[in-house]
């Protein structure tokens, strides 16, 4: 655990919150849908060719880690709503470096997600453009390169950043329209699917008959883990969501269920209504392929599902861009990142540098996805970025989960308006804590995702830590430079920060039941 110093650098407390308040609850729960409900348009075509019949196990066991995760982040966003999710609780918990460390993962996740989701939502409006699909292809040496797709990826997130710049009201009331219509159109999917075509005995059929390797199953349940990314997005906006402690544990416990449900029904569906090869070629548009087999809807379903699927999966890659500028407002301010990238535009009250910087890297990693040498057919980049992808998530929230279990200690008097099931009681240094069971849990399931990930993606165990470590190294630079400790941690007025993130978030009751603990605390060490 990180040891605190004094550091000569000026005031390590946040900035007052330059980040206005425009997000309800039912745009928190939308932010955390468009990310994490758009995913299952992603994942299921891919996890379906690796695990086969298995499929809808890949999911379960996914989506169980996923709904730990979920319960972890909704205890920790609503007692610490603050910019900065994950590398912020880390941060609190563990320290600097641990903090940077979690940062610089979920950094690689948000850059990942803007592109990822850009290229997949492009598979599925590029439906619509049956004549430019067959013209898109050129050779560069060994290497076939869908230049259409590359080009239309590039100008959609140009998109996005123009429409993070000018404001999140704007962007978040996209999340919220688009989000109810993609809502009732996967559950017109999933409904007509179950009715009118979906065959239990190819189900078992397949359960049987196609069992995976244990080798192919792990690889499969280690990109399902995909399907359920994105629960960072509500913690992301919580400096900017209005009263966080009372919504966001409703909108993340929300969000956990919905998203399972859809995730095992789709899975559970596809199994029983398509041989899981027929995915082969359709990893960039797999809920299009479900819809076009349903019989009397399905001329209908086929393009309007492939327009929502284009939409939904286009606004989670709008979440990543609004995610990764809020992480790096953060981090910057806490001196883990130069203090150039804290800086608000002066006219939106955006991170607008943030936005630019870091959804340009997206257009750099999509560059090298479409270019990356080895990978030939018509998905290679969606293969290449899906197997950076879940390393950032399960390095990411294993440090969550360590933090999580921390500051159950370190700091038991910060109010926890929602808390993880299944606590015991112990005491630590005279004071009594509730330890997490289901954090260990959590935290042991997160770690057997990151072991697996490393183990079955080539790209994963390379790439990966090696950005972590590159990522690390300039962090040691700029603290260097700024003489600041590398390992060590910052001394900063926690309790200070606390008050200031609950009257500034207008949480009044947290903010007295704060301020009493300490009292008590401070009454308690006076008279012992």
């Amino acid at each position: 655990m990180a040891r605190n110093v004094s550091s000569a650098s000026p005031s390590a407390e946040i900035a007052p919150n330059e980040l206005r308040r425009d997000v309800t609850v039912w745009g928190s729960y939308m932010w955390g849908y468009a990310d994490v409900g758009a995913d299952i348009y992603t994942a299921l075509g891919i996890v379906a060719l690796a695990a086969a019949g298995f499929t809808p196990l890949a999911f379960l066991l996914a989506g169980s880690v996923y709904a730990l995760v979920g319960l972890c982040y909704a205890e920790l966003a609503s007692a610490y709503p603050v910019a900065g999710g994950g590398q912020y609780f880390t941060l609190r918990g563990i320290g600097d470096a641990f903090g940077f460390l979690a940062g610089s993962a979920l950094l690689l996740d948000y850059i990942i997600d803007i592109s990822l989701f850009t290229v997949i939502a492009f598979g599925y409006l590029n439906y619509f453009l049956p004549l430019a699909q067959s013209l898109q292809h050129f050779q560069v040496g060994p290497l076939t390169i869908q230049w259409l797709w590359l080009l239309e990826t590039l100008a959609g997130i140009g998109i996005l950043i123009w429409l993070n710049y000018i404001g999140i009201r704007i962007s978040s009331l996209v999340n919220e329209v688009l989000g109810v219509v993609t809502i009732v159109a996967q559950s017109i999917i999933v409904v007509a699917g179950f009715v009118l075509v979906w065959k239990p005995d190819l189900l078992f059929h397949q359960f049987v008959s196609r069992p995976p390797s244990l080798g192919e199953f792990a690889f499969g349940t280690s990109l399902a883990i995909i399907s359920f990314v994105g629960l960072e997005s509500i913690s992301q906006v919580a400096q900017e969501t209005r009263r966080p402690a009372t919504i966001i544990p409703r909108t993340s416990i929300g969000l956990i269920l919905s998203v399972l449900l859809f995730a095992i029904a789709f899975s559970v569906l596809a199994v029983g209504m398509v041989d899981t090869q027929a995915f082969k070629g359709h990893e960039g548009d797999p809920v299009r392929l479900l819809a076009q087999n349903i019989p009397i809807i399905g001329v209908v379903a086929a393009p309007l599902t492939a327009l929502i699927g284009g939409i939904v999966v286009y606004i989670s890659a709008n979440s990543g861009v609004v995610s990764v500028s809020r992480l790096t407002y953060s981090m910057s301010q806490f001196q883990l990142l130069p203090a150039w990238f804290s800086k608000v535009n002066p006219r939106y009250r955006t991170p607008a540098r943030t936005i630019a910087v870091f959804s340009g890297a997206a257009m750099l990693m999509t560059l090298f996805a479409f270019f990356v040498p080895g990978k030939t057919g018509s998905n290679a980049a969606i293969d290449v970025l899906a197997d950076l992808y879940a390393f950032g998530a399960t390095f990411g929230y294993l440090l969550v989960f360590a933090s999580l279990m921390v500051l159950r200690f370190r700091d038991p008097y910060t109010p926890r308006p929602y808390r993880m099931p299944l606590n015991i009681r112990i005491r630590f240094h005279g004071e009594p804590v509730w330890f997490p069971l289901l954090g260990v849990v959590g935290f042991l399931g997160v770690f057997f995702f990151l072991v697996m990930v490393i183990a079955t993606h080539a790209y994963a165990r390379i790439a990966g830590p090696l950005w972590v470590l590159l990522a690390f190294g300039l962090y040691a630079i700029y603290r260097r430079r700024h003489k600041l400790p590398i390992f060590r941690t910052v001394s900063r007025n926690w309790e200070a920060v606390t008050k200031q993130v609950l009257e500034t978030a207008e949480e009044w009751q947290s903010l007295e039941e704060y301020e009493a603990a300490l009292a008590d605390r401070d009454r308690a060490r006076i008279t012992g």
